[in-house]
């Protein structure tokens, strides 16, 4: 077993809670790890044996894509997606952050972590 990750995964998106973050937009950061079987990429040298992180990148941008309200559920919408799209996939943990969240004090970012 072993990892696959994308760190700092960078996209500008309209999700929020409150409508003005939905109008205005904001930055945000994912990092994704996928536990995965790696025994046949290991063995024969073949990407078949692994993930593809070109399309892993795809799967999180097309989510990214469509506005949503919590981070929560963009971190869950992205690990199903990554699990339907890889068979070999045991794991995934994704961290949605997004920057300079509205609250009423300085914060670099506000960070979900999700697991399944």
């Amino acid at each position: 077993m072993g990892w696959v990750s994308l760190e700092g995964m960078e996209f500008y998106a309209r999700h929020g809670y409150y409508e003005e973050e939905r109008k205005i937009g904001n930055k945000y950061s994912v990092d994704v790890q996928l536990e995965v079987d790696f025994a046949e990429a290991a063995s024969e040298d073949k990407l078949e044996g692994t993930v593809n992180y070109e399309k892993v990148y795809e799967v999180v941008a097309e989510v990214m894509s469509i506005d949503a309200m919590l981070l929560e559920h963009l971190a869950g919408k992205m690990i199903r997606k990554l699990k339907d799209a890889f068979p070999k996939v045991i794991k995934v943990q994704v961290k949605v952050s997004k920057y300079n969240p509205p609250i009423k004090g300085l914060c670099h970012r506000a960070m979900v972590t999700l697991e399944g």
